[in-house]
């Protein structure tokens, strides 16, 4: 029988209580932690005030291609991918503080995240399944996220090469090509 370290158990506590301020999904509590869906309700609804938000978690890697969620996404990524060099932390942690940083570099730039907690954690799924991976512009050099059989040779990405209606919309947040 497993004896239940009371240190291990406050780690998990923290660890779900950051990831609800964050905003994530239940599904990604019940993933990331090892305590039971009854005690994670209950700290849901403890620390956010309400109910967890029910249904599927979004599962497309389609979401992650399109103009200004790749750049965020990829932004998001790169930080990921840095932690993960740099910093020995187990790979939920990093997933945290690569987020509160894309959080923090979408603020400074008076940017709306466009990437929830709950897809950055999706992303970095698809990523380490194979789903996604990083491609090198071959015009900046910059790494973003494409299919894994996109042809990386000629890849240009989506700053480098904006859509035609690119910023032309008045969406809060969005970027704003100039």
């Amino acid at each position: 029988m497993r004896t239940k370290s009371i240190l291990t158990e406050a780690k998990q506590i923290e660890r779900a209580v950051t990831l609800i301020n964050l905003g994530a999904r239940l599904q990604v509590l019940e993933s990331e932690t090892d305590l039971s869906y009854e005690r994670l309700l209950r700290l849901y609804k403890e620390v956010s005030g309400k109910s967890p938000s029910k249904g599927q978690l979004p599962f497309s890697t389609d979401w992650f291609m399109s103009w200004q969620p790749n750049i965020h996404a990829s932004l998001f990524m790169n930080i990921h991918e840095y932690l993960n060099k740099v910093a020995e932390m187990d790979e939920i942690d990093t997933v945290i503080k690569a987020y509160q940083l894309y959080q923090e570099h979408t603020q400074a730039q008076n940017l709306e995240p466009l990437l929830s907690v709950t897809r950055a954690w999706r992303l970095v799924k698809f990523v380490d399944n194979g789903m996604l991976t990083l491609t090198k512009c071959s015009k900046c050099h910059g790494h973003f996220v494409t299919h894994p059989h996109e042809v990386a040779k000629h890849y240009v990405c989506g700053l480098c090469n904006p859509p035609a209606r690119a910023g032309k919309g008045k969406a809060a947040g969005g970027l704003q090509m100039h």
